[in-house]
């Protein structure tokens, strides 16, 4: 079953101009026909250079969720063969918002482990519990490191969160504790870790996977402490104010690249990932193979140590910003 067809309300103008296209394309061929079909298609090209060179940060948020929007099982199936899912975290249960597995990469052997948003219904989505992972999920995809450490592994991870799950149970089972655990752990993991947000990267439900020797971010992703909602809904007690949060918060890709977060920014297709899925996944893959080849040149010593100053840096963000505001 395919995604559902949605079209965000900057993007209507060109939807328009599509519906132009596929009613041209039911009239018998001509000339004159096949001319026309042409300028409408480079109006749609021209326009959507302009559109998504300009974007707003709450536009960035709603591309970022985008139902069409490639999920990370999607480019499992794309960049990566001999895939073995690894299920359960040997305390609980399996988290399905959570997947982790044992695969091959341009043929070298390697594991990928990312958050699951769902699928192409309701149903998917549900069973995937829409991200939102578990602790049970995280304490999988940390035994599921520790298997691919010991047998020497590069560890991808794809995150794609709004956030760890609130629930009640969650938190009696101790999700603070095992995104926390993740943190320490993964900081000392002795194998090359490369991430990529490609969608939201909500909150400590994104970083109790985020942490890596490089970090990347999709053009039209977004990494946020927070959803805008629940900074709006915090700051202003307006959850409707997630316009003014999302440019309080800085979760735009250059933000991040500019603020030190992210180490590269991966293109995306003309429109965004959803509007060509097979590129995106091109993109990616390039970026990730660069990324994995300069990691895995360095010494476990040193790439230990360049992992460790990294989130040290990032932490100096935060006291400055304290400084400055006294």
């Amino acid at each position: 079953m395919n995604k559902p067809n949605e079209v965000l309300d900057f993007e209507a103008p060109l939807a328009v101009l599509k519906k132009e296209i596929e009613a041209l394309a039911m009239m018998p061929r001509t000339e004159q026909r096949d001319a026309d079909i042409g300028q409408l298609q480079r109006r749609i090209d021209s326009m959507r250079r302009e559109i998504y060179a300009n974007l707003a940060p709450w536009q960035r948020v709603q591309l970022a969720r985008h139902p069409n929007r490639p999920f990370m099982l999607d480019y499992v199936a794309r960049l990566f063969t001999d895939f073995a899912e690894v299920h359960g975290d040997r305390r609980f249960a399996d988290d399905h918002a959570i997947v982790a597995g044992l695969a091959r990469y341009h043929g070298e052997p390697v594991l990928v482990v990312g958050h699951q948003k769902g699928g192409a219904d309701t149903k998917q989505k549900i069973y995937r519990n829409f991200g939102y992972a578990r602790p049970e999920g995280y304490r999988k995809a940390l035994r599921a490191m520790r298997l691919a450490e010991k047998f020497g592994r590069a560890v991808i991870v794809i995150v794609d969160t709004p956030a760890a799950y609130p629930g009640i149970e969650s938190e009696e089972r101790g999700v603070a504790e095992a995104i926390a655990y993740n943190l320490r752990e993964m900081a000392v993991l002795d194998v090359p870790i490369v991430v990529a947000v490609c969608g939201e990267g909500g909150s400590g439900g994104a970083l109790g996977l985020a942490i890596g020797d490089r970090i990347l971010i999709q053009e039209f992703a977004i990494y946020s402490v927070i959803p805008p909602e629940g900074c709006a809904a915090i700051l202003w007690r307006d959850a409707g104010k997630k316009v003014e949060a999302s440019e309080a918060l800085k979760l735009t890709a250059p933000d991040m690249l500019r603020l030190g977060i992210v180490d590269a920014i991966v293109p995306e297709p003309a429109g965004g990932a959803h509007n060509d899925p097979a590129a995106a996944a091109g993109l990616l893959d390039r970026a990730i193979g660069e990324a994995l080849a300069a990691v895995g040149a360095l010494s476990p010593e040193a790439r230990l140590e360049a992992r460790y100053a990294k989130f040290r840096q990032m932490g100096r963000l935060g006291i400055d910003f304290l400084e400055r505001a006294e």
